[in-house]
């Protein structure tokens, strides 16, 4: 059953605790620094709830209607149908809400679609997963991760003669009911917002570490439980022209702290092991349904920011300048790149795991890596495009509450293709891509988000048929005719 906006508002009154320095949230719903972004969230929910959208973002199994990231595809067409609900959402945040009700909802859908790798492991972890799926799509939960570790903050890696508590997350008892975690997971990215959180590791650890080999979901409002927050970009905003995508899509990141945090076993997947605590989630679907859509999210966000581009040329009046439509061209044809490399997943899809269809691996990672490489320079692009410009724009918008300064402004910042006020809401909203906080947070997302470009390269080797490749170069050689040795006399 697809949840409503209203129900999803409710769910965020469940008694979590987020901190913001030391101020403490207990309603996110309701303090200034979220609560536009509650707001969106619970606009996503009530646009894929609304009737008149039910082929777009609902399928139905077994009698019961489920949003499509649930969708365990099985067709070229379950996956082209996915694929589509997907990129309508994320064009509802014009891809600037990364973790998404969507993106973690696929991690734990590829999980369902092989639980076989956790039955495996330990008899009832498949099962304790099974029923999580079942759960969290009939309920329509919005799902978060925290899956990395505290980079740089193992004690262990301390200067001999420092001591203190290993920060990082990890079980320090267990008994028949379950198991006691305390430590620090990153990045909790909109776990404010969300339901349930699913702790694990997606980068590797060692087998030494391995009581770090935790994965299991929490509730958000679990005892001990507690969300650090940065700075969150929408509290100090008092008008959306100021900022346009701070004002409303700032999904906010926090640092995950258990403090002696109770799990039952039934919410238990892995349990130490090292190895496997990584690799679940590329032995199965999951890390291929879960980046699928960051690729999604990615292709709708550089529309946005192509359409920017040539809106700036054109308040500007450099549209015609040949040197300008060449840049033009090249936003086009990189927003034309990705658009290819998320469709050839569909068009190329993999058979895999039996009875299952996935985007393909290969091209979903280098679809990943590309987005990486060329977020900066797609940034750097529109950059250049904008110039000084915004920084001649007044501090807000609230000049044009003055009828003395509304005259001004409005008689000396427009141009001739473009009104005062136009002119200051597109230059803040690139100002929100380049230059603000909060484009700077982007600037390490785009960066990061997947892990680093080493890991996402790492995944495409481990992808890729070298043999095939290997086979091209010896099947050519193999044609190369050797000289033959001189005859003796």
């Amino acid at each position: 059953m697809l949840a409503t906006g209203r129900q999803k508002h409710e769910r965020m009154r469940d008694g979590r605790v987020v901190y913001i320095g030391a101020e403490r949230v207990d309603d996110v719903t309701a303090h200034p620094a979220f609560r536009r972004g509650a707001e969106t969230v619970a606009a996503l929910y009530d646009l894929k709830a609304d009737p008149a959208q039910a082929d777009l973002f609902a399928y139905e199994e077994n009698g019961e209607r489920y949003a499509l990231q649930w969708l365990r595809c099985r067709t070229r067409d379950d996956l082209a149908r996915r694929m589509r609900a997907l990129r309508a959402t994320a064009e509802a945040t014009y891809g600037f809400i990364g973790r998404s009700p969507e993106q973690v909802a696929g991690l734990i859908t590829g999980l369902a679609m092989n639980p076989s790798v956790l039955e495996n492991l330990r008899a009832g972890f498949g099962e304790n997963l099974l029923r999580f799926y079942e759960r969290a799509r009939r309920d329509d939960l919005y799902l978060c991760f925290a899956v990395t570790p505290p980079t740089g903050m193992r004690a262990t890696e301390l200067f001999p003669g420092q001591e203190r508590d290993d920060p990082n997350l990890q079980v320090i008892a267990e008994d028949d009911t379950g198991v006691t975690v305390s430590g620090m997971k990153m990045l909790a990215t909109s776990a404010v917002y969300a339901d349930e959180i699913l702790i694990g590791n997606l980068t590797p650890i060692a087998e030494k570490f391995k009581a770090e080999a935790i994965t299991a979901a929490l509730p958000l409002n679990a005892p001990g439980l507690t969300l650090w927050s940065r700075q969150p970009y929408a509290q100090p905003v008092k008008q959306e022209a100021d900022y346009p995508l701070s004002y409303r899509f700032d999904e906010t990141d926090s640092v995950l702290v258990c403090d002696r945090v109770r799990i039952p076993w039934e919410r238990v997947f892995l349990h130490n092991d090292a190895v496997m605590s990584r690799r679940i989630y590329t032995e199965t679907p999951a890390n291929c349904y879960q980046n699928h859509h960051s690729n999604i999210r990615f292709w709708v966000k550089l529309g946005l920011i192509v359409g920017l581009a040539s809106r700036i040329t054109l308040a500007n009046g450099i549209d015609k300048v040949p040197a300008v439509r060449e840049v033009l061209g090249r936003f086009a044809a990189l927003e034309a790149t990705i658009g290819g490399l998320v469709q050839g997943q569909i068009e190329a899809f993999e058979e895999w795991p039996k009875g299952y269809a996935t985007p393909n691996r290969r091209i979903m990672y280098a679809a990943l890596n590309w987005c990486q490489e060329h977020h900066t320079e797609i940034v750097d692009m529109l950059r250049t495009l904008l110039g000084g410009i915004p920084l001649l724009m007044p501090a807000s918008i609230d000049v044009m509450a003055d009828d003395a300064l509304r005259s001004t402004f409005e008689r000396w910042w427009k141009t001739p293709s473009i009104e005062a006020l136009e002119r200051y809401k597109l230059y803040k909203l690139a100002w929100d891509i380049v230059g603000s906080e909060f484009a700077g947070r982007h600037m390490l997302y785009e960066k990061f988000y997947a892990g680093n470009s080493l890991i996402v390269r790492n995944q495409s080797d481990r992808e890729a048929p070298w043999e095939r490749f290997h086979g091209i170069v010896d099947g050519l050689l193999q044609g190369v005719e050797s000289p033959k040795p001189p005859e003796r006399k």
